[in-house]
């Protein structure tokens, strides 16, 4: 009996024990598996989008697009759910799809509703599509009917061959039209974009065309109106090019060159422009030699010469040329171009001109001669002279005139052993015949009578003494010796007298 109580005791309560842990646990896993099986039992439907669009053709200007949707239960959304919406690639499938849009945590609960999106920049095709997500709890739309889209980043006229109206190729060749970059003036370039493709077309009539090829180049070996598209698909845009009439080329030397100033051309104006008849290839020439890296069907100079061209159409050659002129003014100057004076001698140098309203501008060794701007110019001093006349309306033009004034040298017969330094303008220096002077390559020496040598040239100048004489004696005398190129001497004396 005793034993039986003490059981009772310690076994008892471990039972009532055990038993009210069980129940506690099947209490919590019934709760979760109710939890779980309402999460389970949450869900809603995503009906197919609703596009109000048959085509999406995007670009700067505009880029928003609307789809609308049903969805139910609109209760079974959580607070946390969001919207995404989805575009495929560009046949349509969904193996990497991109997101357009993703609406903020519990911003949309009623249905139906519409959302907004954008394209990227890099669509291009004719078979996109779209569907919806969403994320609490997960559900997917089926996919939207195919739809084109294109993103026309792209979107005004360029230029292609530079812009010619006309291009030729001989027969059996071909020619080549090609998208410039960044082509001319502001030509907006579709080539900037690498993304984008190129369509050909050829005029059938003035409003209808087919197309030839894609690319962006085209090797044209039909004559015909071409032109080029940038491919948008079923959108239209205005990213399309200028229109080349191409000929087949029978060579009968008409190809030609045109100057883009006219020729005489006016080179202070900026450079001229020389265009060639369109071809497929160019190499330029200037006065016969060929000029390096002037291969482009133009070629900008300032200067005046022959200019040829070689210009390939494809099978054929031909040549052209041009005899280019700057515009001119006739003048002239009525002095030689080395010129002699005297001591004391004024020479008057004078310009004439046909040009209206002239400007002058005299030198001397290098220096504007203050003051000297008339046609005519009193020249008393030796040295380097230029004279500039300038035309100063229409075209600026300058010509220019160089000429030298020296010390004449007179044809004196003999050597004078006698002369009179004193000022008086007669008979003040040593003037030796034209034989020895500067020019003659003649040495002079001249040496006192003590034996100091005082002048020593091989370019004299007939202007010793070109100092002051000392006259410590009454009539110093000075001796000397002239040896000529080929080595004829010549020796006496100089008696110098007040």
């Amino acid at each position: 009996m005793e034993n039986t109580f003490r059981e009772f005791i310690f076994t008892k309560p471990n039972q009532m024990l055990k038993t009210t842990i069980i129940n506690k646990l099947l209490y919590v896993s019934c709760f979760f598996v109710f939890f779980f099986s309402e999460n389970i039992n949450a869900q809603i439907t995503i009906n197919q989008l609703s596009i109000g669009f048959s085509q999406a053709c995007a670009g700067d200007a505009f880029n928003s697009y609307d789809v609308t949707f049903n969805f139910s239960p609109e209760a079974n959304l959580v607070s946390t759910n969001q919207f995404i919406i989805e575009l495929s690639d560009a046949s349509g499938s969904f193996a990497s799809p991109t997101v357009v849009y993703t609406s903020a945590a519990g911003s949309v609960t009623t249905s139906p509703a519409t959302l907004s999106f954008s394209l990227p920049t890099t669509t291009a095709g004719e078979a996109y599509k779209l569907r919806i997500k969403s994320t609490a709890p997960a559900a997917t739309s089926s996919n939207s009917v195919a739809f084109a889209a294109y993103y026309k980043i792209q979107d005004s006229p360029f230029s292609i061959n530079n812009l010619v109206a006309t291009a030729t190729f001989c027969a059996g060749g071909s020619y080549l039209l090609t998208i410039d970059n960044p082509g001319t003036g502001t030509n907006d370039s579709p080539l900037q974009y690498p993304s984008l493709t190129y369509n050909w077309y050829k005029e059938t009539s003035p409003t209808t065309s087919v197309f030839v090829a894609a690319g962006s180049s085209l090797s044209v070996n039909v004559e015909g109106i071409y032109y080029v598209e940038t491919n948008y698909g079923s959108c239209t845009s205005n990213s399309f090019s200028n229109r080349v009439t191409v000929n087949e080329e029978t060579l009968t030397g008409g190809s030609n060159i045109t100057s883009s100033q006219g020729n005489p051309f006016c080179a202070s104006a900026g450079a001229t422009t020389l265009s060639a008849t369109a071809g497929n290839s160019y190499q330029w020439y200037k006065d016969g030699l060929e000029i390096s890296g002037a291969t482009n069907q133009t070629y900008d100079t300032n200067e005046s010469g022959v200019y040829s061209v070689t210009i390939n159409f494809g099978g054929c050659e031909e040549t052209a040329s041009i005899d280019l002129q700057t515009e001119q003014f006739t003048s002239s100057i009525d002095v030689s171009d080395i010129a002699n004076i005297e001591q004391g001698e004024t020479l008057l140098v004078t310009v004439t001109t046909s040009t209206t309203n002239p400007e002058y501008k005299w030198y001397l060794n290098g220096t504007m001669i203050p003051g000297a701007d008339q046609n005519s110019y009193g020249v008393t001093e030796i040295g380097d002279y230029k004279v500039e006349v300038t035309q100063t309306s229409g075209c600026v033009i300058t010509n220019e005139y160089l000429f030298v004034v020296d010390n004449k040298f007179p044809d004196v017969a003999n050597i004078p052993n006698l002369i009179s330094p004193n000022g008086d303008g007669i008979n003040d220096t040593w003037i030796l015949p034209q034989a020895y002077v500067s020019g003659t390559n003649t040495e002079v020496v001249v040496m006192s009578s003590i034996g100091e040598i005082v002048l020593k040239t091989n370019d004299y100048q007939n202007n010793w003494p070109v100092n002051p004489i000392n006259f410590t004696n009454i009539n110093p005398v000075y001796y000397y010796i002239i040896t000529t190129q080929d080595n004829r001497i010549k020796k006496g004396s100089i008696t110098i007298v007040k």
